[in-house]
């Protein structure tokens, strides 16, 4: 058998032919961010540094420039002495490209300073007019700069922050077996049922009385803007198992606070052939502290939380984010059930502008004392069990009566963390058709069907469902 032919390196040439050999480009620009330039501290003076970024401010001195240079890549910028006559162009807001020695520095802010030798000016800016300046702007106005808002320092790292997190997730979720799923955007059902949905349809589709049918419309029948993937996510389970989605969801809510927002993105999860609540609490409690262990190390996250006083002055202090975080990092989160929660706050109801009562929502003041109390102010609480008709018609009646017999409760739960309250909810879904006909029923979403006409026209029956046990979850 005559043996396979190698390829020389002299076979390659008469293949390609010299004019067909490149070679790869040497690339002279940064190879370091200024995260890792900060870190980086040699003992001896290193030449030819190059670090690319944009001008914080700049402080003059007799002979030189204080320039602060940030790249978004870290909370704190980094130092460079530029001489006088050397610094033109560089003024707030400057594309640069500096090149100098990185050497230790005299003062108390940073361990090393560029003494910049050369500088480009990749981009100029007019400092005069140029919108984002040292000093402190409120959310409000930076909204009304969405393409130069997340170069400010705070909004930079928060941007890292969610890339990282997203990055832990997948990896937590596919550790569990669970598949990634993307549900539409635009779809046909309002999943919430309380009609603060987006409709969507074309800038020229304006609505006409021949448009009221959906026929001549552009879908040809009404669409919105998802406000949950949950239904999508219930029949993918029933395809491939345990599912997860991570998703813009948008809300119709003509409230202008920090807790209600048109659109945001949410992680929601379902679980097949699940019997109790246990392992849907497990699964949130396991995601977060997986979630906080694993990011405690990043660089971002030990930006903000071992950040100056002077970076993200308008956020909680440092300390405070550090006991938060410590308190998702901590075992055995704390479960109280909603009828034992009411009889807790019920002993301290002149804490409280609104009291505490056995089948009404938990106010905000309600969900902070609980996470104070039974979490102690640094665990996560779970609050369980809340009264079937203040809750969603898809899910599971509690089989138990409540414990003090105040009433029917379901199989649900809220997340309550220390300040800011709940930050994720799971239940049970009831599965069985005859007890979810008559939760519809109950609470007026599925009529009787009307004399003579047919059950398929009037949604008087659910022969076609069909499903196994499943639970659901969303943060």
């Amino acid at each position: 058998m005559r043996p396979a032919r190698t390829l020389r390196p002299s076979s390659v040439s008469r293949v390609l032919g010299p004019r067909h050999v490149c070679h790869r480009f040497v690339s002279h620009q940064a190879d370091r961010s200024i995260a890792q330039l900060l870190q980086w501290k040699p003992a001896e003076r290193v030449d030819n540094v190059v670090v690319n970024g944009f001008v914080r401010s700049v402080r003059p001195m007799k002979t030189h420039r204080f320039v602060s240079l940030g790249d978004g890549s870290s909370l704190a910028p980094l130092q460079a002495l530029v001489k006088a006559d050397g610094a033109e162009g560089l003024t707030v807001g400057a594309a640069v490209r500096l090149t100098g020695s990185w050497v230790s520095s005299p003062g108390a802010a940073q361990s090393h300073e560029l003494h910049v030798s050369k500088v480009e000016v990749l981009g100029p800016s007019d400092a005069k007019t140029f919108p984002i300046q040292k000093k402190y702007q409120t959310p409000e106005y930076l909204r009304t700069m969405p393409h130069l808002r997340p170069r400010t320092p705070v909004n930079a790292v928060l941007l890292r922050l969610r890339s990282e997190a997203i990055a832990s997730l997948t990896q937590f979720f596919a550790g569990r077996s669970f598949t990634q799923t993307h549900p539409p955007i635009i779809t046909s059902s309002d999943c919430e049922g309380a009609g603060e949905v987006f409709t969507i349809m074309p800038a020229n589709d304006a609505p006409t009385p021949a448009d009221q049918d959906g026929q001549d419309s552009f879908f040809r029948s009404q669409k919105y803007l998802t406000v949950s993937a949950q239904l999508h996510l219930e029949a993918l389970a029933q395809a491939v198992g345990n599912v997860w989605a991570l998703s813009p969801v948008f809300r119709a809510e003509k409230s202008d606070t920090s807790r209600h927002l048109s659109e945001f993105y949410m992680l929601e999860a379902e679980m097949s052939f699940v019997d109790d609540l246990g392992p849907v609490m497990d699964l949130a409690e396991d995601m977060l502290r997986s979630l906080s262990t694993n990011l405690i190390e990043s660089a971002t996250v030990q930006d903000l939380l071992f950040r100056s006083p002077h970076s993200g002055s308008h956020l909680a202090p440092a300390d405070e984010v550090r006991r938060r975080w410590e308190g998702l990092m901590r075992k055995d989160w704390p479960r109280i059930t909603y009828t034992d929660a009411i009889a807790l706050l019920r002993q301290k109801a002149d804490l409280f502008t609104h009291k505490p009562t056995w089948g009404a929502g938990l106010q905000s003041e309600h969900e902070k004392y609980l996470a104070e109390y039974v979490g102690g102010g640094e665990k996560p609480v779970f609050v369980t069990h809340y009264p079937r008709d203040i809750k969603a018609f898809y899910m599971r009646e509690t089989q138990t009566a409540g414990s003090d017999g105040a009433g029917a409760v379901v199989d649900c739960f809220d997340l309550l963390v220390p300040e800011l309250c709940e930050i994720a909810g799971g239940s049970m879904r009831e599965h069985r058709v005859e007890p979810l006909l008559g939760a519809m029923k109950r609470q007026g979403i599925l009529k009787p069907p009307s004399e003579g006409a047919a059950d398929e026209q009037t949604g008087g029956t659910l022969d076609w469902y069909t499903t196994e046990p499943d639970a659901y979850l969303e943060s």
